[in-house]
């Protein structure tokens, strides 16, 4: 990994009420703090610099942006968490990836599994690894890469990542996963662009969205 240099971007406060706020992160911050005073700024405290009350539900890794929710009490955690827990959270991800990725669409369903020499990478592991399930929808391509919509059905470590590097197209600028040209971005080109999900209070179903800024 570089060394941690996160942006200054301020806050995106994309909604907030009295049980929840969702923000739009950029890439290159943490979720939540590392170890070490040289990892404290992170997502979460800048959401609790503006909402003190705020707990987490769910993380998106360093290198990703996008749609992310946070709790305000402890009964919306827990009604969030359970929501992520049973897979009735739905993501939706654009990226854009090496080369050109066929057919139009497709489901890559491995299982994954922290690579312990190597942690914290990911791999693939179909005798101990846990159930993962991505779909992918091609989006358009140019002649070196592809530009996709990725669904996970499953929350692993890292999953969209290994998924897509399994099928022989890895995120362009992913720091861990992708290797030579592919690796030479500005960023890891993974965005999440939308979250649905049922509002801790009365369940009523809510989407939010927050453009790909690639």
């Amino acid at each position: 990994m570089s060394e941690y240099d996160p942006p200054t971007d301020p806050l995106e406060v994309l909604h907030d009420d009295h049980e929840i706020v969702v923000v739009n992160k950029p890439a290159g911050l943490l979720s939540v703090p590392g170890k070490g005073e040289h990892l404290a700024d992170c997502l979460m405290a800048r959401v609790r610099a503006v909402f003190p009350t705020a707990l987490l539900v769910h993380r998106l890794d360093r290198d990703t942006s996008g749609v992310m929710v946070f709790a305000l009490t402890p009964h919306a955690q827990r009604h969030l968490g359970l929501q992520f827990e049973h897979r009735q959270a739905r993501k939706s991800y654009v990226a854009r990836l090496w080369g050109r990725l066929e057919p139009q669409s497709g489901v890559v369903d491995l299982p994954l599994i922290v690579d312990w020499p190597n942690r914290p990478l990911q791999k693939v592991c179909p005798e101990t690894g846990r159930a993962a399930l991505t779909q992918w929808r091609v989006l358009r391509q140019a002649e070196d890469e592809t530009r996709v919509r990725l669904t996970p059905k499953t929350g692993r470590s890292h999953q969209l990542r290994v998924h897509m590097l399994s099928l022989g197209h890895p995120i362009l600028g992913d720091p861990l996963y992708a290797t030579g040209a592919a690796r030479e971005y500005s960023r890891m080109m993974l965005h999440s662009e939308e979250l649905r999900l049922r509002h801790p209070d009365g369940g009523a179903g809510m989407t939010f969205r927050a453009a790909a800024p690639f």
